[in-house]
């Protein structure tokens, strides 16, 4: 019995480092239960979520306020607020940043709690609380207007376009800090560590200048659809500029 156990825990631990889902056995809704990753696929295309565990066991009177999150926006979030905020956590790939920084997060209605690990010489609990709120499903957003659309032609941004919109800011914000901060020393070796091209560095470091106006539409998904990664990497530096580019006001 015990063997069959530690198999079973083996195969688990094998499981969530493998996982797509960065914040599996780490993300909590507001009443504790685990939230599960899960994902559904329109038109050939993948959208992962995480879902209160109530749901999945049919019991959704025991779920917490907030049952369904986007993954990707989740993950971005989580992984943007311990870069911005932990000393030493310049990891080059997002699942490191989780698995050595992060012991859970809880997903609260008004904000995200994220409890990080404690410094072996201060045992005092250490938890970010980043400002956060699920966009309504059903409730119609505003959308940032081209000038040359009627705003009755316009669709939002697609949901996954937005996570993987906001995914790519927080890396292209996390390798500028590297740079600025002197972790790396050129874009070569951020490429070479990466395995991408020099090229998609820099484009994706051309992300960590769009305007804020912009990467808050982005976040709350206000972005008309069409605006991606593609359309504003390398953008104007100037940030009225960015907005002319995309044939919106500002």
């Amino acid at each position: 019995m015990q063997a069959r156990l530690n198999e079973q825990r083996n195969k688990h631990r094998a499981e969530r480092a493998t996982s797509g889902s960065l914040l599996i056995g780490r993300l909590y809704d507001d009443r504790g239960n685990r939230m599960t990753p899960s994902h559904v696929r329109k038109d050939g295309i993948k959208y992962r979520y995480y879902l209160s565990s109530p749901l999945l066991q049919g019991q959704p009177t025991h779920a917490g306020c907030v049952r369904r999150v986007p993954a990707a926006e989740i993950e971005a979030l989580v992984v943007r607020a311990v870069g911005e905020n932990v000393e030493g956590s310049a990891e080059s790939d997002e699942r490191d940043v989780i698995h050595n920084h992060v012991v859970r997060v809880d997903l609260q209605v008004d904000q995200l709690a994220i409890e990080l690990k404690a410094d072996p010489r201060d045992n005092d609990r250490l938890v970010l609380r980043i400002p956060w709120k699920k966009m309504p499903m059903k409730r119609r957003r505003e959308i940032i207007v081209p000038a040359s659309v009627s705003p009755h032609e316009l669709r939002p941004i697609r949901a996954e376009t937005r996570a993987t919109l906001i995914t790519a800011i927080a890396r292209g914000r996390r390798w500028l800090d590297e740079i600025v901060a002197g972790t790396v020393t050129s874009v070569e070796q951020i490429a070479a560590r990466e395995q991408c091209s020099i090229r998609q560095v820099h484009m994706t470091i051309s992300l960590a200048f769009l305007a804020p106006g912009l990467v808050k539409a982005a976040v709350e998904g206000r972005l008309p659809r069409g605006i991606g990664v593609t359309r504003l990497r390398d953008a104007p530096a100037e940030w009225s500029r960015q907005y002319a580019m995309l044939g919106l006001s500002t």
